[in-house]
């Protein structure tokens, strides 16, 4: 399974849902939070919130609290397990921060299973406030894409994870993922790969639009019950005709060695 990359959205994929409004409702910032929305980016948003709550009296650790009550169907963990020990190399690619991926993953025992994580970096301060920054500086260098937020275009990301991954052997990529902001590096994938949008979602219904955009194999799922089975079923799959073509090649190999013996030469008697 070398070959396979799976990268992960993580809201409303992994987790069931969206962290940012998980973490803003349970620290009962909501109000706030929907006065200020129409004022700023997302992004932009969740730094200033995340100061307001420290004003309010919020620690960091009443949000890491919160991170660890996030919802998570109960066979997502042992998917992503199962990929992992089948030999894919998994990713993230969000549009959260990083510091409530890594809470949440370090929670759930999964820290250690992803190679990278591509999302918003995040710090504490020392006045103990999380501090998020975009992805992309747009002020000073835009992405300059109309299909993705400013702060964010995911399909830069995939181009690069597609450049470094081929030069590493790996072959196939498998995208899974729910939001408008996924459908971007959908477009980007390439006949061989596989595309997994979460059914009646975003990424689904912009998909199902004109699905002839989209070069990969689509698969859509509701549940993390099916978000296990079919992603482990394309894994299978991968592997099945990965080995076909091998014992294929080897075979014409070896067909091509023997042909090309010398005939022996009769002995004389």
């Amino acid at each position: 399974m070398a070959g396979i990359v799976v990268v992960f959205d993580f809201d409303k994929t992994i987790i069931e849902c969206d962290s940012d409004n998980w973490v803003v409702d349970e620290l009962c910032a909501t109000d706030l939070f929907n006065q200020l929305l129409p004022t700023m980016p997302w992004n932009s948003l969740m730094d200033r919130m995340m100061k307001e709550l420290r004003s309010q009296g919020k620690t960091i650790e009443d949000t890491v609290e919160v991170l660890k009550r996030t919802p998570i169907h109960p066979r997502v963990v042992p998917a992503i397990k199962a990929a992992h020990a089948l030999g894919c190399d998994l990713r993230i690619l969000s549009d959260a921060n990083l510091f409530f991926i890594e809470t949440i993953l370090k929670h759930l025992g999964l820290e250690e299973y992803f190679s990278e994580i591509n999302t918003n970096p995040s710090y504490v301060d020392e006045e103990g406030s999380l501090r998020i920054s975009p992805y992309c500086d747009f002020t000073n260098s835009p992405h300059g894409c109309s299909l993705c937020p400013p702060n964010m275009c995911k399909s830069v990301i995939i181009e690069r994870i597609q450049t470094s991954v081929s030069t590493e052997g790996k072959k196939r990529l498998i995208y899974l993922g729910d939001g408008s902001g996924d459908y971007c590096p959908s477009l980007k994938l390439k006949e061989g790969d596989f595309v997994m949008p979460r059914k009646n979602f975003p990424l689904f219904d912009l998909i199902y639009k004109n699905p002839l955009l989209i070069k990969a194999g689509i698969h859509e799922w509701t549940d993390g019950e099916e978000l296990e089975q079919i992603l482990l079923n394309l894994i299978n799959s991968i592997s099945i005709e990965e080995n076909a073509q091998f014992i294929s090649a080897d075979c014409k190999l070896q067909t091509i060695s023997v042909e090309a013996l010398p005939q022996a030469l009769p002995v004389q008697q």
